[in-house]
């Protein structure tokens, strides 16, 4: 299979593409910034909004399937930058829909774009009404509108976790901290936001699993969520992320963590990918973990660093 991904050396990205090398496919992505170090991966420096890189792109590619991975993710700095994150998802994946036309083509989107849903009417199912809260949310509900009339298959994503996460993200913002305190480098307290929020966790390589399914087989047109079934609270995760750690550190609220709103919950219903044969099988515990190891590893190189 020839594969065309887009954001390839982002979280997703860059799993997905060894994952499908690793089998056999001929993967060409694109990336800005740091280029992905991947044997086998064709990586091509293309931004979304330079619609002659990602023509030349796709000429190279000439690929069966397209996975738009690109983007533009974190809810919070969403409120403070309406402007890049309207151009970078709606504008970005507007011209490769153009470019990619009469392929197949998957879209990653969020749970985000639900907005608050009752407790009572979760989990969630995908013919619910979208109801976008945040500017973040707002653009990927836009998205879907101009995927979904192309043809293309839409992938709505609850919280994937695990090795490899932008810090900016809530755990593996508090490993970091939770490593700087075990190596002395900070007083041991852990600046934290909006702990009641209950999230679907799901192991990125749960969500690499379900990708590489839906890139064979999915419904043009159609709509997946992306999930385990089971909220926890962010203040859950956290805990489980102190135990794993055992670092001891006081936990106190920081205003500037908070978001203007702030979705309570979000559960997916996954009938849909169940159907196709894909389970979430990885233990949340594990990408805890591994996101853990990866902080102490990150802080302590840090340290040998400066010495």
């Amino acid at each position: 299979m020839r594969v065309l991904i887009t954001g390839v050396g982002g979280f997703v990205g860059s799993r997905l593409a060894r994952r499908l090398v690793e089998r056999g496919d001929r993967v060409v992505g694109t990336w800005i910034g740091v280029p992905p170090e991947l044997p086998g991966l064709e990586a091509i420096e293309a931004d979304i909004l330079d619609l002659g890189a990602l023509e030349r792109a796709v000429e190279a590619a000439d690929p069966e399937v397209v996975i738009h991975l690109a983007g533009l993710t974190h809810v919070g700095e969403s409120w403070k930058r309406l402007a890049d994150y309207f151009q970078v998802n709606v504008l970005g994946t507007e011209n490769l829909l153009c470019l990619a036309a009469g392929r197949r083509i998957l879209i990653a989107s969020s749970a985000e774009i639900y907005g608050a849903v009752p407790d009572a009417e979760q989990p969630i199912a995908e013919d619910r009404m979208p109801s976008p809260q945040s500017p973040y949310a707002l653009t990927k509900a836009a998205v879907e509108r101009l995927a979904i009339g192309r043809g293309a298959t839409v992938i709505r994503s609850f919280n994937l976790v695990g090795a490899g996460q932008a810090a900016h993200f809530a755990l593996p913002s508090f490993a970091r901290q939770l490593a700087q305190i075990e190596a002395g480098r900070s007083e041991p307290v852990l600046s934290v936001g909006n702990l009641e929020a209950r999230r679907d966790f799901l192991h990125v390589l749960d969500a690499v699993d379900a990708y590489t399914l839906l890139a064979e087989r999915s419904d043009p047109g159609g709509t997946y969520n992306l999930g385990s079934g089971r909220d926890r609270s962010i203040r859950e995760m956290l805990e489980l992320l102190l135990e794993v750690s055992g670092v001891k550190a006081r936990v106190e609220v920081d205003p500037e963590r908070l978001r203007p709103i702030d979705v309570p919950v979000l559960k997916a219903a996954t009938c849909r990918l169940e159907r196709l044969g894909w389970r979430s099988e990885r233990p949340i515990e594990a990408a805890v973990e591994e996101i853990w190891v990866e902080a102490r590893a990150a802080v302590a190189e840090e340290a040998a660093d400066a010495r």
